[in-house]
């Protein structure tokens, strides 16, 4: 386009000057002609951008096509019950998956049972398949062999809105939305009562925070909640999961990514969220987890340990070796993060 538009240019202001030798042009015309072909190119180049235009909207299209057209990876039966409200019973039974795709199995014959009001952790090194539990909990996908049981029953018998309505979830990445402080908490709940949601963000450890905002409950946080700290982000997600009172929690490594300080405040409001709960905690930091009803240790998609703390420290097996390496590890960062917070 710029080429024509300088050949143009240069083709009228030659025939323009020959033109006026001859006299059969003035000046004043020339110039007209000048300035009239400036104005001409000018729609030119936008039909030019037009062209590149059509062909990304094209390609955004396409996308939101392919879209459209996913299907889920998990189908409700037809002959779906309702369960109404769980007891909170989880059970996987002999559950061996692999995500699509994929030649390795994530898991592999992998078997437990959490009773309500019993905490399960799960532990292991990354890859080891841990998330994936959770992932078929809330039934992301289906076990390619086995089962996933909620209260005794397979999950494929029951509604998908039932199974997940009967979970709540605090994941590593704190999931905050661009509204108010008080829609995100009701977004576990959104029939909740104003006196719900204060009563939930106090149980958190939210409420006192909350209230020295500028808007209090009203304050928009920003897009993924950049207007609060990492723990306020954490504590305003375990007052959404305390309003859904869901009768199974799953703790997604909930205190990785927080400093020593807001990690240590958030254990009050879980120790509270995970009270009279089914609670399956996934988890690298050893300490967090000692307490727990029963441990399962995972390597390679495979249930290698399982037992109580002090059973499995006796034992000498692998948690027995990974508490050894946390407790090696542990005095280094507990220094440096002390050091850092000295040095801010």
């Amino acid at each position: 386009v710029e080429i024509i538009e300088v050949s143009g240019a240069l083709a009228v202001m030659g025939l323009g000057t020959w033109k006026l030798a001859q006299g059969q042009l003035t000046l004043g015309g020339l110039l007209v002609f000048l300035a009239l072909i400036g104005k001409l190119y000018s729609p030119i180049r936008d039909l030019s951008r037009l062209g590149n235009s059509f062909y990304a909207a094209s390609a955004s299209a396409e996308r939101i096509i392919e879209l459209l057209d996913q299907r889920p990876q998990v189908v409700e039966a037809a002959s779906a019950r309702r369960t109404g409200r769980a007891r909170g019973d989880v059970e996987f039974d002999g559950v061996s998956f692999r995500y699509p795709g994929t030649t390795r199995r994530a898991l592999s014959g992998v078997s437990f049972r959490v009773a309500p009001g019993e905490t399960l952790a799960l532990v292991g090194a990354s890859g080891a398949g841990k998330s994936t539990v959770a992932k078929l909990q809330l039934r992301f996908y289906d076990p390619d062999q086995g089962t996933v049981r909620l209260d005794g029953r397979d999950l494929r018998d029951l509604f998908l809105s039932d199974v997940r309505e009967s979970v709540a979830v605090v994941l590593q990445e704190t999931l905050v939305f661009h509204g108010t402080v008080r829609e995100n908490i009701a977004y576990g709940r959104p029939e909740a009562t104003e006196a719900e949601i204060v009563a939930a963000a106090r149980a958190a450890d939210a409420h006192d925070f909350i209230q020295l905002l500028p808007a209090g409950y009203d304050t928009m946080v920003g897009q993924s909640g950049r207007m609060l700290s990492g723990g306020q982000r954490q504590r305003l997600a375990i007052a959404r999961a305390m309003i859904r009172d869901a009768p199974v929690l799953l703790l997604d490594e909930p205190t990785t990514g927080l400093d020593v300080q807001s990690g240590r405040r958030i254990m009050g409001p879980l120790r509270r969220l995970m009270a009279g709960r089914t609670t399956i905690v996934i988890s690298h930091n050893l300490l967090t987890v000692s307490d727990a009803t029963r441990i399962v240790v995972l390597d390679r998609g495979r249930v290698v340990e399982s037992g109580s703390h002090d059973a499995l420290l006796a034992h000498g097996g692998m948690y027995a070796g990974l508490r050894r390496l946390h407790a090696v590890t542990s005095p280094a960062q507990a220094g440096s993060s002390s050091q850092g917070s000295v040095l801010s």
